[in-house]
């Protein structure tokens, strides 16, 4: 058997390889959300360059190491600040309440009761003054199932 026969055909294709490698490693960034697989493959990429430019195989694992480096320190920072920005938070279940308006169903004196959107919390006043029942207020903040309100 012939190996060096073998050895040079796939050095004379070892671009190949490198662009499999870059390929897959594309692949398995789709399923993660790191962006530092990324960076790996845009390191293959170029070593497939190099190869393809018939440089040795140290240039290319040179090439590859180099540019993995470089694009942990300038594209992953990038993007990971504009792909994972945060979207304008929309506010559930209880955390929704906060700003709502509500009516004191039972005298605030220490604790009492306010209707919310359907809903009977109990309250505390947000400066301990007494709130009065049939009073209009707005929830300020919740502390587990207790709300905090300020009169209107």
């Amino acid at each position: 058997m012939d190996f060096n026969f073998i050895t040079s055909t796939i050095e004379a294709n070892l671009y190949v390889i490198w662009l499999i490698a870059a390929c897959v490693l594309i692949i398995l960034e789709i399923t993660t959300s790191g962006f530092a697989i990324i960076c790996f493959a845009i390191g293959a990429i170029f070593a497939a360059i190099v190869a393809a430019c018939g440089l040795s195989i140290n240039w290319q694992l040179g090439t590859m190491i180099l540019f993995t480096f470089l694009s942990f320190l300038l594209v992953r920072p990038i993007a990971l600040r504009y792909l994972n920005k945060k979207k304008d938070e929309i506010l559930t279940n209880t955390d929704a309440l906060i700003g709502q308006i509500g009516n004191v169903t039972e005298t605030i004196n220490g604790y009492g009761r306010v209707s919310v959107g359907g809903d009977d919390w109990k309250a505390v006043s947000n400066d301990e003054s007494i709130i009065e029942k049939g009073t209009k207020v707005r929830v300020i903040a919740r502390e587990s199932l207790i709300i905090t309100v300020e009169k209107i």
